[in-house]
């Protein structure tokens, strides 16, 4: 099982007990699901600046480049760059023609996600799903095809201006997609660099409107039997001043982990509000990285520029934090030098830390994450974790 895995993943500098839970193998028959969906398949990006934000991603996030779409293989609308760091991948799409209407995407929010594109074993299949519990189809089911096979594609609408691309690529040997070149990028990676400093996408973070939350649940659940995996209410999730609720929903298998938030009724304008505010409506928050060596992933980040939430040094000398955590692979000492967050639950604990926000607007961030048996989400940081952001609302006059 781990050698089928680590092939088919790319994920072959993990352990097996860490592949679980990168990949969240469970009890699952794909043949009584309605919509079965395999992985994640790709985080779509809208950018002002492709180019730029792609070399980005190589030198302070250790992606590597292997696919590039633009004027120069006829693609006249924009470029296009895909990245991969383990099973994870990221395409970067920035407008190059004036009539783009990236541009009018970009405009109105942003840098932001734009499709959480999903593997599916059968594209038709789910289509006809999703189209009998009323969702609206994009894209209808279509080949698309080069000399390196044919890949079938369609695309549902969901939050915002968010979409779902469904991707049937066992057809295909190609790099990406037909319309795609294999192409390197032009920052060579440094010699003593890691492999990689994440190998997959843990889960993707939706905000959206005060009261719609448990509609996009629904949504999910209805449309593309997801299954609920955690509820976030009251003060589990709240602050003295701000406040949100949030809902986790996954795929059959557990690969693919949507966490949904909406806002809450507080003193001041919570993170949910400012995201809406700020990228024009509901869209995709942050973005989960799963890591191994979260130490070695914050150390180069942060070396690359990457800038994180800092956390108080009292988070750490808290006695009954260091009662509730037990013991974990780094010293309490190394976290805290670091500011990584931790948690433990029945099933083991987890170290994670988020970045600022990366763009110029205060809406799309980062977290990254190591497990060690707990398939949650944090539950025992979110006080820290609000303030910390709370504090940075404070500093952009945006509390």
């Amino acid at each position: 099982m781990t050698e089928m895995i680590n092939r088919d993943s790319g994920l072959d500098d993990v352990s097996f007990d860490q592949l679980k839970q990168l990949v969240g193998l469970v009890d699952y028959d794909a043949s009584k699901d309605p919509f079965p969906v395999r992985s994640m398949d790709a985080v779509v990006f809208v950018v002002g600046n492709a180019t730029q934000t792609a070399l980005f991603y190589q030198f302070a996030f250790g992606m590597e480049q292997i696919a590039y779409s633009g004027p120069e293989t006829g693609n006249r609308d924009h470029k296009a760059f895909v990245l991969k760091s383990g099973s994870a991948r990221f395409v970067i799409k920035g407008a190059v023609h004036p009539s783009s209407s990236l541009l009018d995407h970009h405009r109105e929010h942003g840098d932001g996600v734009v499709d959480l594109a999903l593997e599916v074993a059968d594209v038709d299949k789910c289509i006809e799903h999703a189209r009998s519990q009323g969702a609206t189809v994009l894209e209808e089911p279509h080949d698309v095809s080069d000399e390196h096979g044919t890949v079938r594609i369609a695309a549902i609408a969901a939050y915002g201006k968010t979409r779902h691309t469904l991707v049937d690529r066992s057809r295909y040997q190609g790099v990406y997609l037909p319309g795609y070149v294999a192409r390197q990028g032009a920052y060579p990676k440094p010699a003593d660099a890691p492999k990689r400093l994440f190998q997959a996408v843990d889960h993707c973070v939706g905000n959206v409107e005060l009261g719609k939350m448990d509609y996009w649940v629904q949504f999910y659940n209805r449309v593309m039997g997801f299954v609920n995996m955690a509820e976030f209410v009251g003060d589990d999730i709240a602050t003295d001043y701000s406040a949100l609720m949030s809902k986790v929903v996954a795929n059959g298998n557990h690969r693919v982990k949507f966490p949904l938030n909406e806002p809450a009724v507080s003193q001041r304008k919570s993170q949910i509000d400012e995201y809406l505010e700020f990228y024009g409506g509901p869209g995709c928050q942050h973005i989960a990285l799963a890591t191994n060596d979260i130490l070695t992933t914050v150390d180069r980040m942060r070396a690359a520029g990457v800038e994180f939430l800092d956390t108080p040094d009292s988070y750490y000398d808290d006695p009954e934090l260091r009662a509730r955590i037990g013991k974990v692979r780094a010293p309490i000492e190394e976290l805290k030098k670091r500011g990584i967050l931790v948690d433990r639950d029945e099933d083991g604990y987890l170290l994670q830390i988020f970045t600022k926000p990366i763009g110029d607007r205060p809406t799309v961030f980062y977290e990254l994450i190591e497990r060690h048996g707990s398939l949650g989400f944090g539950k025992g940081n979110f006080k820290a974790l609000f303030e910390a952001i709370e504090r940075e609302q404070e500093r952009r006059g945006n509390l």
